[in-house]
């Protein structure tokens, strides 16, 4: 037989209400406490600046590698001398990553799209740590974050107009190009496999490759200050390629097409060129002198331009008359006679050519046929009471032995002075292999001595009117 005071708690319907109003309550506070850290268990207490809270709340997570390891505690805003605010984070952290390496980075990342951020902390390797309350400087708070709201808020209706273009303007220039796409895919297995030492060579620290980034920057640094004159040129280029679009095809399409072979005709013709060219230029270097003569000679030619206009236009019906004289010339030229006749002249002229040559000096030089005419016409109008010139008159010859007047055994040689021959009957006239001088007409009379054949001496180039340089 039990006893009474010694009946079961759970037989109590009071103690039993009791004892769960009280583990309510005290579930209830540990969870009202929870943001602020579980009671009783030990904290890491870092202050962490950050040049903005990005929307952080007291209460965001501290995360290390994913994992929540404290929370924000409280956040202060700090004003500078220089009039700049940052912000100043408490943080209640785990003491299983006590002591924070000194070289730790702190960044606020987005934990959701609604706006839920969280800290992350990303551990260093330095083997100096973080005291308990110490505070992580603010140049540790990197990389800077990008919000998502400003990453909304490049879509602005200016960048969403353009991009609507861009869709637009792209898909007007597939359009139509499946073909030609499959191609070029095609052709890439070739490209890319080509490519692999290019790449190599581009990655290679020989190429200098760093230093092209670099010297973009610099270059878009430059043009920065033209970019509207450079957004004009763009302007103007679309106004040239939409009149260029109206003449693409077939004109500026067929000189595409004709482009190669007419480089690879460039490629064969212009060194067989490059003689005439130089020759052209020396040509209109040497029309220089000309040219600048053609100033004052510009009347001139204007009026004889003006003067060869009509005879131009009636040349047309001089061209329509000399027809048949062509049409004879052509049936003379096809003649078989007139290629035998042609090679008789051709041999005449060979044959006749040395005794020209021989006989040209006679007038070029002493000018001896002009002088013949001139003395037969004055032959006859020439005279005195007696008569013209052309008359008779008996011419006594000198006397004795060997004289001209009688017998003699041979030419005349005196003994008197007059009583000596002189005659002459191949005078020098200048002619190729004799002496160059005009001797007929101009033999000097030498008394008491006979003379047969040239004189002596030279008697000159000079005729009675003609006198010939002889520097020439």
């Amino acid at each position: 037989m039990r006893r009474r005071g010694s009946a079961s708690i759970a037989a109590n319907p009071v103690l039993i209400g009791a004892a769960t109003i009280l583990v309510i309550v005290v579930a209830v506070f540990l969870a009202y406490n929870a943001n602020s850290g579980l009671p009783f268990v030990p904290t890491y207490s870092l202050k962490v600046n950050l040049p903005n809270a990005a929307n952080l709340v007291k209460g965001n997570e501290v995360r290390v590698g994913g994992a929540r390891v404290g929370l924000v505690d409280s956040i202060d805003p700090v004003n500078h001398p220089d009039g700049s605010v940052t912000a100043r984070l408490s943080l209640k952290l785990e003491t299983t990553i006590k002591p924070l390496p000194k070289d730790s980075t702190v960044l606020v990342r987005s934990k959701s799209a609604l706006g839920l951020k969280y800290v992350e902390i990303t551990k260093g390797t330095s083997k100096q740590g973080f005291a308990d309350g110490a505070t992580v400087p603010l140049g540790q708070a990197t990389p800077k974050p990008v919000e998502f709201d400003e990453v909304l808020s490049t879509f602005d209706a200016r960048t969403r107009a353009a991009s609507r273009t861009n869709l637009k303007e792209f898909g007007t220039a597939l359009a139509g190009r499946g073909t030609d796409l499959n191609q070029a895919i095609q052709s890439l297995n070739p490209a890319l496999r080509n490519l692999v030492p290019v790449m190599r060579n581009l990655a290679s620290p020989a190429s200098k490759l760093a230093r092209l980034f670099p010297a973009l920057e610099r270059t878009a640094s430059e043009t920065a200050p033209v970019a509207a004159t450079q957004a004009s040129l763009f302007v103007n280029l679309d106004t040239t390629f939409r009149a260029l679009a109206q003449v693409a095809r077939p004109y500026i399409q067929d000189s595409i097409t004709g482009g190669v072979p007419a480089q690879d005709a460039a490629i064969r013709a212009l060194p067989v060129q490059r003689p005439f060219l130089l020759n052209t230029q020396r040509f209109f270097a040497d029309l220089r002198p000309g040219v600048r003569s053609l100033r004052t000679a510009a009347p001139i030619l204007s009026s004889a331009l003006v003067v060869g206009t009509g005879t131009l236009r009636r040349s047309v019906a001089l061209n329509r008359r000399l027809k048949p004289t062509f049409e004879a010339l052509r049936r003379f030229a096809t003649d078989p006679m007139v290629s035998l006749g042609v090679n008789d002249l051709s041999n005449t002229a060979k044959i006749l050519g040395p005794p020209i040559a021989f006989l040209k000096p006679t007038q070029t030089v002493c000018n001896y046929a002009t002088l013949w005419f001139r003395n037969v016409s004055s032959l006859l109008s020439v005279g005195d009471t007696n008569g013209t010139g052309q008359r008779f008159i008996i011419v006594a010859t000198p006397q004795g032995p060997n004289s001209e007047g009688g017998t003699s055994s041979q030419p005349a040689n005196g003994p008197l002075k007059d009583n000596f021959l002189h005659t002459n009957p191949y005078p020098n006239t200048a002619a190729p292999g004799e002496t160059q001088e005009c001797e007929a007409g101009n033999e000097t009379y030498i008394a008491g001595q006979k003379v047969i054949g040239n004189v002596p001496g030279n008697q000159g180039l000079t005729t009675e009117t003609t006198k010939i340089d002889r520097s020439r």
